[in-house]
């Protein structure tokens, strides 16, 4: 078997740190074996080696907005207000804009530290609500996106068919998302051929919430497709939302997800923020995962997740970037823990017992919970996972006199992407000291796609 080797000096790998290591990886992307010491041919990569981390929640087209809806309105604000900004952009995005966005999109996200996203895709129709010649365009449009940067991607196209909880008729500012379970299935066939074509691609479905889709139509849809894909959803991200889900059926929207479906590890309930503690249990005993967007939730006024409760019930997690507001694992882990401290009234809330590590105990429960919610063979620095490895700068001034721990801790509380210096992905070295080789193509396109949406 073919293989390529790295060395590095430092090497987070499940075990631990270990220093001055050489990783082989084999033909198809994965780690081979460790071994102590330089070996072979080996390319030297000067930094600190860190698993790259999975983002489970993105929605591409929203980097649109980016800084746009950060001025008070004529009333008082909330989610709901920024949908309908949100919902004006989305209608004007046509399949070469939304390429391009991604594109950008992405290699940020390589550059940040990540290494694969889950991609919460909804626009399915032309802007009229008509429908492409290829039902899968807009999704094979971010597939193309990934695959130009070297991000790995699971494609999770929406199922939207329902403006409010009991199937009420969509909005016209969503025509661009409906469809029904023989389209959605249609869809979804589509892009299964796609992407079995690249190992770096992955399939599963997003039921929107329980707003836009009902119990009925979502068990539909889940017979038709393969038992182990991944399911994500929006659940009581919102207050309103909760409300709503009490007036029209007695229940909460995580209480209703748990008493209809059998969650397991295939689920991620997306923020699950308004969640009692008995849910929060429930939640955790399901294997479910929480998708968490710190940032998105707090930019949004969403609200703060129970995550103490919710680690101390065994509940796994993984993070995501949302509405793009800031693309940064780094940034996305602090804002969780500090979002405790400010709740809990203390200090390293999420560490998981005395004398630990704040910022690894969080990225280890972000990379394992990431990996499985999003089907990539990636999380760990070991044998049989991809190699898929984010590289620390330890010459950066902000790492001085930093290893191991220390070093962790100090990008995610201190440093954030500007640490970040080097990206493999599947064995490739895609960002060699912080340039990506296609990344001025990728910007100009980006440009000009912008300049239509500048009024």
């Amino acid at each position: 078997m073919d293989t390529s080797r790295f060395h590095f000096g430092a090497v987070l790998t499940p075990d631990g740190w270990r220093e001055d290591v050489t990783i082989s990886v084999a033909s198809d992307g994965c780690i081979r074996q460790l071994q102590n010491g330089y070996c072979g041919n080996a390319r030297r990569i000067r930094g600190i080696a860190i698993p790259a981390m999975p983002n489970v929640h993105s929605h591409a087209h929203q980097r649109l907005m980016l800084g746009l809806a950060e001025r008070a309105g004529p009333g008082a604000d909330s989610f709901w207000t920024w949908r309908e900004a949100m919902y004006g952009f989305s209608l004007r995005l046509q399949p070469d804009d939304l390429e391009a966005v991604a594109a950008q999109l992405y290699l940020e996200m390589l550059k940040s530290g990540f290494s694969a996203v889950g991609e919460f895709q909804y626009l399915h129709h032309q802007p009229d609500g008509s429908a492409y010649a290829n039902p899968a365009e807009m999704s094979l449009r971010c597939l193309a996106a990934a695959d130009a940067v070297g991000l790995g991607i699971t494609m999770i196209p929406t199922l939207y068919a329902y403006s409010g909880f009991g199937g009420q008729a969509p909005l016209a500012s969503q025509r661009r998302f409906i469809t029904d379970a023989d389209g959605f299935l249609g869809l979804f066939e589509r892009l299964s051929i796609q992407v079995k074509a690249n190992s770096l691609q992955r399939l599963g479905i997003a039921p929107h919430s329980l707003r836009a889709v009902t119990p009925a139509l979502l068990r539909e849809v889940l017979a038709g497709i393969p038992p182990a894909a991944p399911v994500h959803i929006h659940v009581a991200e919102q207050v309103k939302e909760v409300n709503d889900s009490i007036a029209f059926s007695g229940l909460r929207p995580v209480e209703t997800l748990l008493r209809e479906f059998p969650l397991s590890g295939r689920w991620t309930a997306i923020h699950a923020t308004h969640m009692t503690p008995a849910e929060t249990v429930a939640l955790a005993a399901s294997g479910a995962i929480a998708g968490l967007c710190p940032t998105t939730e707090a930019n949004l006024g969403d609200g703060i997740f129970p995550a103490v409760a919710y680690r101390a019930a065994g509940g796994a997690l993984a993070i995501g970037s949302d509405s793009q507001i800031t693309v940064s694992p780094a940034e996305d882990l602090r804002m969780l823990e500090y979002s405790q401290r400010l709740q809990e009234h203390t200090r390293n809330a999420l560490a998981g017992g005395p004398n630990r590590s704040t910022g690894r105990t969080l990225y280890e429960a972000a990379l394992a919970g990431g990996a499985q919610s999003i089907c990539q063979p990636m999380g760990a620095i070991a044998p049989g996972y991809r190699c898929d490895i984010a590289v620390l700068d330890d010459a950066h001034p902000l790492l001085a006199g930093r290893t191991r721990d220390a070093a962790l801790d100090t990008w995610i509380f201190s440093g954030g992407n500007t640490l970040v210096k080097d990206m493999v992905v599947a064995g490739r070295h895609l960002v060699d000291d912080r340039h990506h080789a296609q990344e001025h193509e990728i910007e100009r396109k980006f440009r000009s796609a912008l300049e239509k949406f500048a009024t």
